[in-house]
């Protein structure tokens, strides 16, 4: 179970299992904001916030992932800005960032 660091609290997201190796997905969380989720190829899991700050649109989740210099990235698939999946920073414009979440997998306990 993958859970998100939120409002002070985990919140369970998703199971680990639904990520898909460098795809995205987007998650509804309590206040109405969504999250974008991804897996990289190597395993890392990263929660980046989903709006594309440039366009508006709730869209990051469906961006390519891809490296510079190392570091992780997704591109918006409207104008190809790319967002650090790590810091949020956008690697195109230095005055731009997205919000990133803490993740965390943790082990639920089997019912019995």
């Amino acid at each position: 179970m993958l859970e998100l660091s939120y409002a002070d609290e985990w919140l369970r997201i998703c199971d680990d299992s639904v990520l898909t190796p460098g795809r995205g997905m987007a998650a509804l969380l309590p206040d109405g904001r969504q999250v974008a989720l991804f897996r990289d190829r190597a395993g890392r899991s990263y929660a980046i916030d989903n709006r594309d700050p440039f366009t508006g649109a709730q869209v990051l989740s469906r961006g390519l992932i891809g490296s510079a210099g190392g570091r992780p990235f997704v591109a918006s698939p409207l104008l190809k800005q790319r967002f650090d999946l790590e810091s949020g920073r956008c690697l195109d414009d230095e005055e731009v960032s997205v919000a990133v979440f803490e993740l965390r997998a943790r082990e639920l306990a089997a019912v019995s």
